[in-house]
This record gives C-alpha cells, sequence and structure tokens, in this order.
C-alpha cells in the first residue's frame, strides 16, 4: 500500500451553515420552488389544532385514544407516519371521525399548495384615458 496518499478527506455538510452573518442576500436565495408540504405534517398540524381549540393537554387526548404520549407527540410534529388505525383513534379522542381529519388536511394541503403555486400578479399599466377603480 503507498504512503502517497493523502490523509485529508473532503467534507460535505448536510446543512448549510445560515448564521446570520453567513446567510445568502435576495438575489442569492432565490432558488428552486418550494417542495410539497408532506402528508404528516399537515395531518400532525390539523391533530394539534383540533386538541389546542379544545383546550386539551397531549396526555388527556393520548388516554382517550389508547396512545402513548410521545407516539401522539411525534404525530403532531409529523416526525411519524401514523396507521389508519392510529388516526382513527386519535381523532375519536378529539370528538371527529377519520373523514373529518381526513377533510381538514385536504383543505390544508390545497390551501399550502395554492399559496405557493400562485404567480405574482403586476397589474398592467393604465392606458392614457383609462381609469380604474380600487376595489
Amino acid at each position: 500500500m503507498s504512503s502517497h496518499a493523502s490523509n485529508h478527506a473532503r467534507v460535505i455538510p448536510l446543512r448549510p451553515d445560515l448564521r446570520p452573518d453567513l446567510r445568502p442576500g435576495p438575489a442569492e436565495s432565490a432558488g428552486p420552488p418550494s417542495k410539497e408540504p408532506l402528508w404528516r405534517d399537515i395531518v400532525g398540524d390539523v391533530l394539534r389544532r383540533e386538541r389546542l381549540a379544545q383546550e386539551r393537554t397531549l396526555k388527556d387526548v393520548a388516554d382517550a385514544a389508547r396512545i402513548s404520549l410521545p407516539y401522539l407527540s411525534e404525530i403532531e410534529r409529523g416526525l411519524k407516519e401514523a396507521s389508519s388505525e392510529v388516526l382513527a383513534a386519535a381523532a375519536h379522542a378529539l370528538g371527529l371521525g377519520l373523514a373529518d381529519v381526513l377533510a381538514l388536511g385536504r383543505s390544508e394541503l390545497l390551501r399550502l399548495t395554492a399559496a405557493a403555486s400562485r404567480p405574482a400578479v403586476h397589474p398592467a399599466p393604465a392606458r392614457q384615458g383609462e381609469v380604474r377603480l380600487a376595489a
């Protein structure tokens, strides 16, 4: 084996260093369009929003759904992809059906993807003699 090989490895960071002094400027930050949201994040947000609207604790809902508190917390934070049985149990513990959670999730997904794909609207310049009314 040759001892001429370099002992230096190339390091590729897994996450960019975004310290305030090193953040890219406005021209540099324009990159590819954002990714579509993950279903597990959307469902977790729906469950958390419903739980908080009812002013209930994670423990209360986890006990009612017969789900461990840490697991329900991971579902709400989008860290775990819950089975349909677990989602139904969490929904029922919140007084909802599985269809209700899925419908709320669908609405949220449509809202998020529509906002991300909506092109910027720039009004056409007014022509001479044209009157425009603001609504």
